[in-house]
């Protein structure tokens, strides 16, 4: 496995595909729900937010930071999905979660991903290496039982998975309002 500069070496595309792959995670969730899910994004992420979820008539708002690796990727080819987060703009909240997704490139579609609530990830990566990046990393074969796996959602799973957290987000507004 490379240091944690590999992520340097990228092709000029890697951004590219990149924002690609964080659109096929909106249109994806819009059209799996049946429009019941809305997506913002951001044009500028330097707070590390790529996109917004929320459900249609609801107020909660679910924020995303994205975090895609390709199967033409070496590691990802390998089974493994490794991505870093600038500790710089990474500010642990409730209702902001981490999606770190492998993307298979030829059928434009979701490998494997993972949901992880933003505190949870703060807790569980520990602190930053010396270059101030936090570093998961996953395996993406479905026997693995790494500390991850309880965060893994099948990419067609996703919709769902991000419905069920913006409800544990309306929960907890509801709870604050009757308090």
């Amino acid at each position: 496995m490379g240091g944690d500069d590999d992520y340097l070496d990228k092709s000029p595309a890697a951004g590219r595909m990149g924002k690609a792959a964080e659109y096929l995670v909106a249109a994806s969730s819009i059209l799996a729900t049946g429009g019941e899910l809305n997506v913002s994004t951001s044009l500028v992420d330097d707070e590390g937010v790529d996109l917004v979820f929320h459900r249609r008539g609801s107020s909660a708002t679910l924020a995303v930071q994205v975090k895609a690796r390709m199967s033409t990727g070496s590691q990802v080819r390998q089974g493994r999905l490794m991505a870093f987060v600038r500790a710089q703009t990474f500010q642990p909240r409730g209702n902001l979660d981490l999606l770190f997704i492998a993307v298979e490139v030829k059928e434009a579609s979701i490998m494997a991903a993972w949901l992880i609530p933003s505190e949870t990830f703060s807790t569980m990566v520990g602190e930053p290496n010396n270059q101030g990046r936090f570093r998961f990393s996953a395996s993406i074969k479905l026997e693995s039982k790494d500390r991850w796996t309880p965060y893994r959602v099948p990419g067609v799973e996703l919709p769902q998975r991000i419905l069920d957290r913006l409800a544990e987000l309306e929960q907890g507004e509801r709870s604050r309002e009757l308090g």
